[in-house]
Protein backbone atom coordinates (compact mmCIF):
# COMPACT_ATOMS: atom_id res chain seq x y z
CA UNK A 1 0.00 0.00 0.00
CA UNK A 2 1.18 3.52 -0.65
CA UNK A 3 1.50 5.69 1.85
CA UNK A 4 1.23 8.87 0.17
CA UNK A 5 -2.98 7.55 -1.27
CA UNK A 6 -5.57 8.95 0.87
CA UNK A 7 -8.64 7.77 -1.11
CA UNK A 8 -9.00 4.30 -2.57
CA UNK A 9 -11.90 2.69 -3.99
CA UNK A 10 -13.32 1.25 -1.10
CA UNK A 11 -14.03 5.30 0.37
CA UNK A 12 -16.54 5.96 -3.00
CA UNK A 13 -19.69 4.57 -1.57
CA UNK A 14 -23.17 4.92 -4.14
CA UNK A 15 -25.51 7.70 -2.86
CA UNK A 16 -22.69 10.04 -0.84
CA UNK A 17 -22.24 13.39 -2.13
CA UNK A 18 -19.31 15.65 -1.63
CA UNK A 19 -18.98 19.40 -2.30
CA UNK A 20 -15.98 21.65 -3.06
CA UNK A 21 -13.98 24.01 -5.16
CA UNK A 22 -14.91 27.24 -5.63
CA UNK A 23 -12.95 29.16 -8.34
CA UNK A 24 -13.90 32.76 -9.65
CA UNK A 25 -13.93 33.44 -13.61
CA UNK A 26 -12.37 36.72 -14.86
CA UNK A 27 -12.77 38.48 -17.62
CA UNK A 28 -8.88 37.62 -18.51
CA UNK A 29 -8.98 33.96 -17.79
CA UNK A 30 -12.16 33.19 -20.21
CA UNK A 31 -10.53 35.41 -23.24
CA UNK A 32 -7.00 33.62 -22.35
CA UNK A 33 -8.72 29.81 -22.77
CA UNK A 34 -11.00 30.85 -25.45
CA UNK A 35 -8.61 32.65 -27.69
CA UNK A 36 -6.29 29.17 -27.36
CA UNK A 37 -8.75 26.53 -27.24
CA UNK A 38 -12.19 27.72 -28.20
CA UNK A 39 -12.30 31.27 -30.20
CA UNK A 40 -15.62 31.56 -30.84
CA UNK A 41 -16.92 35.56 -30.44
CA UNK A 42 -19.27 35.38 -27.73
CA UNK A 43 -16.29 33.59 -25.16
CA UNK A 44 -13.54 36.33 -26.83
CA UNK A 45 -15.16 39.91 -27.74
CA UNK A 46 -17.26 42.10 -24.83
CA UNK A 47 -19.91 43.35 -27.87
CA UNK A 48 -20.61 40.07 -29.92
CA UNK A 49 -21.21 38.69 -26.74
CA UNK A 50 -23.97 40.86 -25.67
CA UNK A 51 -25.36 39.98 -29.50
CA UNK A 52 -25.02 36.48 -28.82
CA UNK A 53 -28.22 34.36 -26.48
CA UNK A 54 -25.79 34.89 -23.51
CA UNK A 55 -25.99 38.61 -23.40
CA UNK A 56 -22.41 38.73 -22.22
CA UNK A 57 -19.13 36.99 -22.43
CA UNK A 58 -19.55 33.56 -21.63
CA UNK A 59 -16.67 30.96 -20.66
CA UNK A 60 -16.74 28.44 -22.99
CA UNK A 61 -17.63 24.91 -22.16
CA UNK A 62 -14.91 23.02 -22.53
CA UNK A 63 -13.22 25.66 -19.82
CA UNK A 64 -15.90 24.88 -17.51
CA UNK A 65 -15.13 21.60 -17.86
CA UNK A 66 -11.76 21.83 -17.55
CA UNK A 67 -12.16 23.82 -14.24
CA UNK A 68 -14.46 20.93 -12.88
CA UNK A 69 -11.29 18.63 -13.64
CA UNK A 70 -8.92 20.75 -11.73
CA UNK A 71 -11.07 21.41 -8.65
CA UNK A 72 -11.42 17.35 -8.80
CA UNK A 73 -7.76 16.43 -8.81
CA UNK A 74 -7.18 19.37 -6.39
CA UNK A 75 -10.67 17.35 -3.31
CA UNK A 76 -9.16 14.06 -3.95
CA UNK A 77 -8.13 13.16 -7.19
CA UNK A 78 -4.21 13.74 -6.73
CA UNK A 79 -4.58 11.96 -3.33
CA UNK A 80 -6.25 8.73 -4.83
CA UNK A 81 -5.13 5.46 -5.83
CA UNK A 82 -6.73 6.89 -9.04
CA UNK A 83 -6.24 4.64 -12.01
CA UNK A 84 -7.98 7.11 -14.98
CA UNK A 85 -10.98 6.94 -16.75
CA UNK A 86 -12.48 4.97 -19.66
CA UNK A 87 -14.37 8.30 -20.30
CA UNK A 88 -17.20 10.09 -19.98
CA UNK A 89 -21.10 9.22 -20.94
CA UNK A 90 -22.93 12.84 -20.50
CA UNK A 91 -21.90 16.33 -20.95
CA UNK A 92 -24.04 18.94 -20.46
CA UNK A 93 -23.98 22.58 -20.66
CA UNK A 94 -27.19 23.61 -18.81
CA UNK A 95 -26.51 27.57 -18.51
CA UNK A 96 -23.58 30.10 -19.09
CA UNK A 97 -20.63 30.87 -17.40
CA UNK A 98 -20.05 34.92 -16.90
CA UNK A 99 -17.45 36.54 -15.96
CA UNK A 100 -17.74 36.86 -12.18
CA UNK A 101 -19.18 33.48 -11.53
CA UNK A 102 -18.21 31.52 -8.75
CA UNK A 103 -18.13 27.53 -9.81
CA UNK A 104 -17.61 25.10 -7.49
CA UNK A 105 -18.50 21.49 -8.20
CA UNK A 106 -20.89 18.49 -6.23
CA UNK A 107 -20.42 15.27 -6.96
CA UNK A 108 -22.90 12.21 -6.47
CA UNK A 109 -21.67 8.54 -6.54
CA UNK A 110 -24.31 6.75 -8.02
CA UNK A 111 -22.79 3.41 -8.17
CA UNK A 112 -19.13 1.62 -7.19
CA UNK A 113 -18.05 -2.06 -8.04
CA UNK A 114 -15.06 -4.12 -8.57
CA UNK A 115 -13.71 -4.53 -11.80
CA UNK A 116 -14.21 -8.21 -12.80
CA UNK A 117 -11.25 -8.98 -14.67
CA UNK A 118 -9.29 -6.64 -12.64
CA UNK A 119 -9.75 -7.57 -9.04
CA UNK A 120 -7.26 -4.98 -7.70
CA UNK A 121 -9.44 -2.06 -9.91
CA UNK A 122 -12.90 -0.48 -8.52
CA UNK A 123 -14.95 1.54 -10.50
CA UNK A 124 -16.91 4.22 -9.75
CA UNK A 125 -19.68 6.01 -11.50
CA UNK A 126 -20.59 9.64 -10.82
CA UNK A 127 -22.38 12.52 -11.90
CA UNK A 128 -20.65 16.35 -11.20
CA UNK A 129 -22.98 19.09 -11.05
CA UNK A 130 -21.02 22.36 -11.77
CA UNK A 131 -22.68 25.13 -9.69
CA UNK A 132 -22.79 28.97 -9.34
CA UNK A 133 -22.87 31.20 -6.83
CA UNK A 134 -26.19 31.17 -6.55
CA UNK A 135 -26.43 27.12 -6.54
CA UNK A 136 -27.74 27.14 -10.46
CA UNK A 137 -26.52 23.95 -12.20
CA UNK A 138 -24.46 25.15 -15.15
CA UNK A 139 -22.99 21.88 -15.99
CA UNK A 140 -23.34 18.24 -15.62
CA UNK A 141 -20.89 15.46 -16.21
CA UNK A 142 -21.32 11.35 -15.70
CA UNK A 143 -18.89 9.09 -16.11
CA UNK A 144 -16.72 5.92 -14.93
CA UNK A 145 -13.55 6.42 -12.87
CA UNK A 146 -11.28 3.33 -12.23
CA UNK A 147 -9.29 3.24 -8.65
CA UNK A 148 -6.90 1.00 -6.87
CA UNK A 149 -7.87 -1.02 -4.15
CA UNK A 150 -6.74 -1.17 -0.96
CA UNK A 151 -7.94 -4.91 -0.58
CA UNK A 152 -7.40 -6.51 -3.86
CA UNK A 153 -9.91 -8.80 -4.34
CA UNK A 154 -11.50 -8.18 -0.89
CA UNK A 155 -15.48 -9.40 -1.63
CA UNK A 156 -17.31 -5.93 -1.87
CA UNK A 157 -20.12 -5.11 0.56
CA UNK A 158 -23.38 -6.56 -0.54
CA UNK A 159 -21.98 -8.14 -3.20
CA UNK A 160 -22.62 -12.33 -3.82
CA UNK A 161 -19.60 -14.48 -3.34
Amino acid sequence: MNATKRWYWEDFRAGEVREFGGHVLTREEIVRFAREFDPQPFHLDDEAAKASLFGALAASGWHSCALVMRMMCDAYLLESSSLGSPGLENIRWQKPVLVGDTLRVRMHILESRPMASRPHVGLVRSRWDGLNQRDEVVLTMEGWGMFGRREPGAQAEGSAA
